[in-house]
């Protein structure tokens, strides 16, 4: 495995991770979980909404072939999130001392990092787009 490629994994392994390891308060109605879709004013819905783009994009990050449209999907939800932070939940969330602000930043980063290393096969997944 070379350099480029092995650099390529890591931000999307770490987006990935935090993306899916929230799905288990998202899917069971963890308290907190509830606490702060409900602060948002969308619960149930939108916390299972959430839940399944955010594996969607897990998925779609882990796969090398379709890195740059979880990267894109991800840049999306965690800007959704860091303004929902800014906004109304706050940069404390429950007690938590920031860190789900904190992974939203990490995940965010992660992704326009993945953007950018497949910024070549985002363009031929937007052509594509283009021509459907």
């Amino acid at each position: 495995m070379n350099i480029k490629k092995i650099i390529s994994l890591l931000p999307r392994i770490a987006a990935a991770v935090i993306l899916l390891q929230t799905l288990y308060f998202k899917f069971t109605g963890h308290p907190e979980s509830v606490a702060l879709f409900t602060k948002l004013g969308v619960e149930p819905w939108g916390r299972v909404a959430t839940g399944i783009i955010e594996l969607i994009t897990g998925i779609l990050l882990l796969i090398p072939a379709t890195a740059s449209i979880g990267a894109l999907l991800g840049i999306g939800m965690m800007v959704g999130a860091i303004a929902s932070h800014l906004t109304v939940i706050g940069i404390e969330s429950q007690g938590d001392g920031g860190q789900l602000f904190m992974l939203a930043w990490i995940v965010l980063a992660c992704c326009l990092l993945t953007l950018w290393l497949h910024r070549e096969q985002a363009r031929v997944w937007l052509r594509r787009f283009r021509r459907a």
